[in-house]
């Protein structure tokens, strides 16, 4: 797409073609890239200064103050992930909607689920079944820091991004699912058979943490990056997160609905990180006065 300036304007500029990488998630799977860029030439033996309809002058506008990089504004980023619900859109809370279906209706076997697992021990031998809270959680970390390593070693500021917006979508998520188990005070599978046990002093079930994070850091890697191994990404981010889920459900740690919540909480969060590390960068339009007139130019920090 181009952005052709009236001659009254002044004398044109070339702007540089840049590529902009917006990765919008839905749900699970969805990755878009676009790019912009605007060229004006002054027509042959035109005088740019002269213009043959008169114009109005353009307005001054200044253009607003760089924003602060991607790790400088966590707090500015904290602040934006727990106010969002009040800037949603239909789609956003369309896509919430799905999310609370999709608990509800794997509450609805959380019971089968759990009977799965346990269906050949005595009720001292569930009440005895390791929970494997640091194992589960190993999986995670490797990936976070494997990818923090790689990224170290081969300088490469992609990477960087990719795991800021790793620890800022497990951060966020996991401060959200913390005070939510703390809100719902669910009693887990190791704790009762009931999946009804809410609102119960020392009930910390839902969502499941391990879930959480393994969505959270496992989605960036599947959405984050270039396409050229796309398929490998989204089959290990997701895998990690499927397969963190399936841990707990077979240590009996949690209902098949925690894993589901901590899930759906994982994936809203990456796809926040995501989009305020590579989209959100400094880009604007701005109308610069010059002699004569006045210059439409693009600004993009790229990494």
């Amino acid at each position: 797409m181009s952005f052709s300036l009236p001659r009254a304007l002044g004398r044109g500029r070339i702007l540089q073609k840049r590529k902009l990488p917006t990765l919008v998630l839905a749900l699970l799977t969805s990755v878009a890239a676009g790019f912009a860029w605007a060229q004006t030439t002054p027509s042959p033996g035109t005088d740019p200064s002269i213009s043959t309809v008169p114009e109005p002058p353009p307005p001054s506008v200044t253009p607003p103050p760089p924003e602060t990089s991607t790790r400088e504004g966590f707090g500015h980023d904290f602040a934006l992930y727990f106010t969002s619900p009040l800037h949603w859109n239909a789609t956003d809370w369309a896509w919430f909607g799905g999310a609370l279906v999709a608990i509800g209706a794997s509450h609805h076997y959380d019971t089968d689920v759990r009977t799965h697992f346990t269906r050949n021990l005595t009720p001292t031998e569930i009440s005895n079944i390791n929970s494997n809270d640091l194992q589960d959680a190993l999986p995670a970390a490797v990936v976070f820091f494997g990818t923090w390593a790689y990224a170290a070693w081969v300088d490469d500021p992609n990477g960087r991004s990719e795991v800021w917006s790793m620890f800022e979508a497990g951060v966020l998520s996991s401060l959200t699912a913390y005070g939510t188990k703390f809100i719902v005070r669910r009693e887990g599978p190791d704790k009762t058979s009931n999946p009804n046990e809410w609102f119960k002093s020392g009930g910390r079930s839902i969502p499941s943490e391990h879930a959480t994070a393994s969505f959270a850091i496992g989605t960036v890697l599947a959405e984050a990056g270039g396409d050229d191994y796309r398929w490998l990404r989204r089959v290990l981010g997701y895998g990690l997160g499927i397969g963190t889920s399936y841990l707990r459900l077979k240590h009996n740690a949690h209902w098949l609905s925690d894993t589901v919540a901590g899930g759906a909480l994982g994936i809203a969060s990456a796809q926040f990180a995501l989009n305020h590390t590579y989209r959100n960068r400094d880009s604007r339009f701005a109308l610069i006065p010059v002699q004569g007139g006045a210059m439409l130019t693009y600004r993009m920090e790229l990494p």
